[in-house]
């Protein structure tokens, strides 16, 4: 997507809100292969976005044997699912029976090595993960054990106590007594500006008694934003954000964006979280590469936003490595991971450039490129060099 226009309309998954589940298999067995090579041992994560009567699933698979030119893997669904279409691997399933093979291009699975893919599906009263796989015949059974999320360490989260453990920006607006934001916070509009604006507000908050409070508007253009006057250029290696925010409107198909970050090596052009096709995003400004892809299986490894009611949402910025994560109510959302390896839909667009983030500076508010609007509120924002919890 151009800041000048909206991006084509893609099909949409659906808004209900999600659930997550990761079911790591453990694996020890062995077996005959039913392709060249084969299996002593695999490990398989398996992670579902569930709605009311549907879901997708990211399978991957992580072969502990010898290498294999030709794969398959086989599990059974203990509910009444029923697979409608896949990606990466030919999915086929006969009753609760399911079977991936590989696509042309990942027949090859190294020793060590893994594969990811994924499928989406429907349920009607059941939707429980399956505990044992097998791969090209080896059974990888055994003990079903939830893969936790991983969540950086927590410093303290209340304003007083983050900036004493050396935050840059650490506020809960409660130093604001107008109803322009004033001090730290200085309204802008980097590119242009509509019928959008921002306010403190003292009627809506996480904590204390005052927020800021962002009427986005739609339309081409429509920008505003509260912008931090701190200076980040020093804030590193790694870059920890953490802000509660409340939407009202769920966001839409047309891409827009609620958080912007100045970035030296796009030459101030903005790293940019947002959303489109109804799923949250990130968005690089300089050549509008996306986190995730906006294919629709990019779009359904990301999440949703949930719409009155507070979420806490975290991201750190690697500015010496490929590598970012981010955390909705502390649950990592999968699409919008980089870790210098390429995931098929996920970020082949963000790794083409090579370039590593520098962010400068902060803005909260609001920008739509075509239709799309929303009230929403922030509140209790942190950024440092250290992991913020929520």
């Amino acid at each position: 997507m151009a800041m000048t226009s909206s991006r084509a309309r893609r099909r949409r998954l659906p808004l209900w809100a999600l659930v997550l589940t990761v079911v790591a298999v453990a694996l020890p067995a062995v077996a005959t292969s039913r392709a060249q090579g084969a299996a002593t041992g695999c490990t398989v994560t398996y992670t579902t976005n569930e709605w009311a009567g549907g879901f997708t699933a990211q399978i991957r698979v992580t072969n502990l044997g010898a290498a294999l030119n030709g794969w398959r893997l086989e599990w059974a669904y203990g509910g009444d699912q029923q697979i409608t279409s896949a990606w990466n691997a030919q999915v086929t399933q006969s009753g609760s029976a399911a079977t991936a093979v590989n696509a042309a291009h990942n027949a090859v699975l190294a020793a060590g090595g893994s594969v990811d893919f994924g499928l989406q599906g429907t349920w009607r009263t059941a939707d429980p993960a399956p505990t044992a796989f097998a791969l090209n015949g080896a059974p990888c059974g055994g003990t079903t054990t939830p893969t936790p999320t991983p969540t950086p360490t927590p410093t303290p989260t209340t304003p007083a106590e983050c900036a004493g453990a050396g935050a840059t920006i650490c506020s809960d607006f409660e130093d604001q007594r107008g109803t322009v934001p004033s001090g730290d916070w200085q309204t802008t509009a980097p590119d242009c500006q509509g019928t959008g604006k921002v306010t403190v507000d003292t009627s809506v908050a996480y904590s204390g008694t005052r927020s800021l409070r962002v009427d986005g508007g739609a339309g081409y253009c429509n920008h505003v934003f509260a912008a931090s006057t701190r200076d980040l250029s020093s804030v590193g290696p790694v870059v920890y954000v953490r802000m509660r925010v409340r939407h009202t409107t769920a966001l839409p198909t047309s891409h827009v964006t609620f958080v912007s970050m100045p970035d030296a090596s796009q030459g101030g052009k903005a790293l940019r979280v947002g959303g489109q096709n109804g799923a949250l995003q990130w968005n690089r400004e300089s050549d509008d590469a996306t986190l995730p892809e906006q294919s629709p299986a990019g779009v359904a490894l990301s999440t949703p936003l949930a719409t009155g009611r507070w979420l806490c949402l975290r991201y750190q910025i690697d500015t010496t490595a490929q590598s970012m994560r981010t955390w909705v109510d502390d649950q990592e959302i999968t699409g919008l991971r980089v870790d210098g390896v390429p995931t098929q839909d996920v970020d082949g667009q963000w790794l083409a450039r090579r370039t590593l983030p520098r962010p400068t500076g902060l803005r909260l508010g609001w920008e739509s490129y075509g239709t799309g609007e929303d009230t929403l509120w922030f509140d209790d924002v942190a950024l440092g060099s250290s992991p913020i919890g929520c």
